[in-house]
């Protein structure tokens, strides 16, 4: 990343795994793509909805993974320097807020309304990328809503309990598509080992099964509330093929899903 300051800026990350530090703070935010971030040692991958908060002076690196972008806020660490890039005060409030916020380099989860705002915002940065007002107002703007929004995951690093609406929410908007168990432990910043050991304690079942279940509960609502084919089912749900959306379906429900919707017509 540049290490000009710049009040925020939408960020390509190179495949190489680059590595810095700079004196003042930072936030990261996924915007598209997944890139890897390495803060002090702690690595996860960043996705959409996802982030992390950088302290000054940390050592990081990091790398994108294919096509991606990130949005970038950089963020003064005291009063002085807040005067000197903002050329004015901050008031003692604000920077007590920022100081809460950067106790540690952490990464965390966004909510749906703090990533519709960043797509809102972010769709303005790049249609106006040197306006320097926009940008400085967008940093504020985020800050300011950033502390009530955000899920902190690395406040401790073994977490007990997984987040399953986090997970629920990722399975949901991606069943049309194949979904892994690394994509999944990613979303939680946890390693595909220990995630897959934590979300069968947690569950019962493995992410396999689990979210082989979410495609078959959504195969039964199709077929109870739309006029779609079994192939279109099959096909919305993410199964490869209509033979093998059959061969689920009649395990779990015990009957195979033409004569489920021949029963619900």
């Amino acid at each position: 990343m540049n290490t000009k300051f710049k009040h925020s800026e939408i960020v390509i990350l190179p495949e190489q795994m680059e590595h810095h530090n700079h004196g003042y703070n930072q936030v990261v935010i996924g915007l598209s793509g997944q890139t890897e971030f390495d803060i002090e040692g702690y690595g996860n991958l960043v996705c959409p909805g996802q982030g992390c908060l950088v302290t000054a002076d940390s050592e990081h690196a990091f790398s994108g993974l294919g096509r991606n972008e990130i949005l970038v806020l950089n963020i003064p660490v005291s009063p002085n320097s807040f005067e000197e890039t903002y050329g004015h005060l901050q008031p003692s409030y604000a920077v007590e807020r920022v100081e809460r916020l950067f106790d540690q380099s952490s990464y965390f989860h966004l909510d749906s309304q703090a990533q519709n705002l960043i797509n809102a915002l972010t769709v303005e940065m790049t249609a106006h990328p040197d306006d320097l007002l926009l940008s400085k107002a967008c940093t504020d703007t985020l800050m300011c809503v950033l502390q009530r929004h955000f899920k902190p995951l690395a406040s401790d690093r073994h977490i007990a309990r997984l987040n399953m609406d986090i997970v629920d929410q990722y399975i949901i908007q991606h069943l049309t598509r194949k979904i892994s168990v690394t994509q999944l432990a990613g979303l939680v910043f946890l390693g595909e080992s220990q995630f897959h050991l934590l979300f069968k304690n947690q569950t019962g079942v493995t992410p396999h099964q689990y979210v082989l279940k979410k495609r078959l509960e959504m195969a039964k609502q199709l077929m109870e509330e739309s006029q779609l084919s079994l192939a279109q089912v099959a096909q919305s749900c993410g199964f490869s093929g209509q033979s093998s959306f059959t061969q689920a379906f009649s395990r779990l429900y015990g009957m195979p899903p033409a004569r489920f919707k021949k029963d619900n017509l």
